[in-house]
């Protein structure tokens, strides 16, 4: 089923650049409907105007915020969920099947793992299982592959990030995504080290949109094939303006600093 891989992935990564701005709007179910995710549709419609390829979200939410009306963009659902008030939210369990996905139109489909975690074996075993299943429907796989667990000191340090995307990488994803080691120069580490393409984690809302456009450059200069960033999108002032600037630095290699200055005109 390559051909059937070939085209999904299309509609979710830019035929001429070959990388990929995705927008994850999957918080609701870790968080609750926070800012940005109350009104589910227009945050969708705000960034694809702004030029985001794809956007990931739970299956539920996909009859209010998917398709038949603006501007169209990917579509990949998470098979993966915890909450915040569980008594380990870093045990992510599998709350989708490929084929359930398939029926409701996907462009692809992701897997949480948290490496180093006390569950890790269960969700690696899942991330295998998985990988098999869209092998079979010719389904894009992202896998979403943490360092996080008692003896990860920091989940962005190089030595952590290149073992964890590796590892997605050797059971079968077709895109991993995980943290950003903070350069460009320790990132190529990452991307040197992993055969599949690597799009980097948004991470905390962070005050600063400046530092936000800083880390896609240094992601891109490294070697990232993209980003997949949500909290730092979605909550933002300007929410299309933000996704065309990062966009502008991903698919045309726009520096920061332009893409800051044309943000803020």
């Amino acid at each position: 089923m390559e051909i059937g891989k070939n085209i999904r992935k299309e509609r979710i990564i830019d035929r001429n650049s070959r990388r990929t701005v995705i927008v994850p709007l999957d918080h609701g179910i870790s968080v609750g409907p926070i800012k940005g995710l109350v009104d589910f549709s227009e945050t969708v419609q705000k960034v694809a105007e702004g030029g985001a390829n794809a956007v990931l979200m739970q299956k539920g939410m996909i009859p209010h915020g998917h398709r038949g009306y603006g501007k169209d963009v990917g579509l990949i659902t998470h098979l993966s969920a915890s909450t915040s008030l569980g008594p380990n939210p870093n045990n992510k369990i599998q709350v989708c099947e490929v084929e359930e996905a398939l029926k409701y139109g996907v462009d692809g489909v992701s897997v949480h793992v948290n490496v180093g975690s006390k569950t890790e074996t269960q969700q690696l075993r899942k991330l295998g299982k998985v990988a098999e299943k869209c092998d079979q429907w010719g389904v894009p796989l992202i896998a979403m592959m943490y360092p996080r667990g008692d003896k990860i000191k920091d989940e962005y340090d190089l030595k952590y990030v290149k073992h964890a995307a590796r590892a997605g990488a050797e059971l079968g994803a077709d895109i991993i995504k995980t943290n950003y080691t903070g350069s460009s120069k320790t990132f190529s580490k990452v991307v040197e080290g992993c055969p599949v393409p690597i799009v980097v984690a948004g991470g905390p809302k962070m005050e600063n949109e400046k530092e936000v456009l800083e880390m896609v450059e240094g992601a891109i200069k490294g070697g990232a094939s993209g980003v997949a960033i949500g909290r730092n999108v979605f909550q933002s002032k300007n929410v299309p303006a933000m996704t065309n600037a990062i966009s502008q630095i991903v698919h045309k290699d726009k520096k920061a600093e332009e893409a800051y200055r044309e943000l803020k005109n």
